[in-house]
């Protein structure tokens, strides 16, 4: 694979970026097949592995671990925190606390000294965002980490960590890792031109929208039954009205797919390709069948026409369902932050 620059870190990355999440318990059980799965991404070329401490509460990393046995040093290695691990309510979010210790957890499960990437899983209105950054700035100071990234920010809290850091002279964030598909392209509303202009290495995650463009759903046919349905049914629920429109932006897309001799799996892949301020794909697969049939996503290059045909079926910067944008902040999922109290109505 041809690799890309990783923003202005001058770390070479793959165009794929291997997400680790379906290995576990959440979807994936073999650990014998999970390793394998991860080899033969590596052997592919893909050289970015991606992973996270809330997946399968800590047995996602312990598989990567394995994995990663002996190949370490090919692997530009990322993982996050930010999500609740255990019981102890003090056990996740963004305080210096827990930042401290989910890395040297991490490490541990990983086997590893450092990670290549530490991200901040989802931002957490409860802890300022200096605290954060300091604390991570201090990890990188200490060799735990080389660098470190932010995962579904809202535009605004990607320009206040870039602030902060340089304000307070610590090291700044290098990444930011959005959702972004045909399906949900928010981001290129102002996350991709700040993380172009800030020098941001952008991963991207969910491609092929939850599996909505996997080509599986065609009109007339029932979605079969998934352990993302179970798990998140307000993305993947079919008699939803938002998902009942991303189905028929799929069938759309899908037909579009067939007219350029394409798979919908590769016409997903190339169109996030594609957009100048991404470096790099993040996909997720279950099985080696379902890595073998993206692997190849990368040598696709879409054509004008074609990129317009899309823009026709979801237009520029829509997210046709706000459960596919990751992350909405207490503004929007707390009616008492919109209405102002006024002294005696409740009385």
């Amino acid at each position: 694979m041809t690799s890309r620059y990783l923003g202005r870190t001058g770390v070479l990355v793959s165009p794929l970026t291997l997400g680790a999440m379906n290995f576990g318990a959440w979807a994936n059980r073999d650990h014998d097949d999970a390793v394998r799965i991860i080899h033969r991404a590596l052997d592919a070329g893909i050289n970015v592995v991606d992973t996270a401490d809330v997946y399968s509460q800590g047995e996602n990393e312990q598989i990567v671990g394995k994995a990663l046995a002996g190949r370490r040093d090919e692997v530009f290695l990322a993982s996050k925190f930010h999500g609740q691990i255990g019981t102890d309510p003090n056990s996740r979010g963004n305080s210096r606390r827990w930042i401290v210790r989910a890395v040297e957890d991490s490490l541990r499960r990983l086997g590893t000294d450092h990670l290549d990437l530490y991200q901040v899983h989802r931002p957490d209105p409860e802890v300022p965002l200096e605290e954060t950054v300091r604390a991570l700035s201090d990890l990188v100071a200490a060799g735990k980490i080389r660098y470190y990234g932010t995962t579904t920010f809202e535009p605004h809290q990607l320009v206040e960590a870039q602030w902060v850091a340089q304000d307070r002279n610590l090291h700044a964030p290098s990444t930011e890792q959005p959702p972004y598909s045909i399906l949900a392209r928010g981001a290129e509303r102002a996350t991709l031109p700040l993380a172009q202009q800030y020098g941001l290495g952008v991963l991207t995650w969910s491609p092929l929208a939850g599996g909505w463009l996997s080509g599986r759903y065609r009109a007339g046919e029932n979605s079969a039954e998934s352990s993302r349905l179970n798990r998140q049914p307000h993305r993947h629920d079919p008699a939803l009205v938002a998902n009942q429109r991303k189905r028929s932006a799929a069938e759309e897309l899908g037909k579009l797919a067939d007219e350029a001799g394409l798979s919908l799996v590769h016409l997903s892949l190339a169109f996030v390709l594609q957009h100048p301020g991404v470096s790099s794909v993040i996909i997720g697969p279950r099985t080696l069948e379902q890595l073998e049939t993206q692997l190849d996503a990368s040598e696709v290059r879409l054509s004008t026409d074609i990129l317009d045909r899309i823009d026709q079926i979801v237009a520029p910067g829509t997210t046709i369902s706000p459960a596919d944008e990751g992350y909405l902040p207490p503004s929007l999922t707390d009616p008492a932050t919109r209405r102002r109290t006024v002294p005696g109505a409740d009385r």
